[in-house]
């Protein structure tokens, strides 16, 4: 299980995202997504999005991505990190990527 929590900035609105390996066998790469969050846009994101093939997922482009179309369709904002954070979560939860925290620094 891998998790990730998003605190976005501005809106305030947090998520909390789980990601599982559906199989214990080490070539399976399909995941279980569970996400909770205050955004009402992200809500709609958690119903539709519940599984993906997290290896095909993780090198899938911005338009060829379930994670990044549903997050259109559900109507986040171009610029919401919960998407990005979808994708981290798989990548750690099936061995692609070491779990390590992402961070931006804002200013003007």
């Amino acid at each position: 299980m891998s998790t990730v929590i998003v605190k976005p900035g501005i809106c305030g609105l947090e998520s909390k995202i789980v990601v599982t390996k559906k199989d214990n066998d080490q070539d399976s790469y399909l995941v279980e997504i569970r996400i909770e969050s205050e955004s009402d846009n992200i809500k709609r994101l958690a119903k539709e999005l519940k599984e993906v093939n997290g290896l095909e997922e993780c090198f899938n482009n911005f338009s060829t991505s379930l994670v990044y179309k549903l997050s259109s369709k559900c109507g986040l904002h171009l610029a919401c990190p919960v998407p990005s954070a979808i994708i981290k979560a798989i990548e750690v939860e099936c061995n692609l990527a070491l779990p390590r925290d992402v961070e931006m620094t804002i200013s003007k």
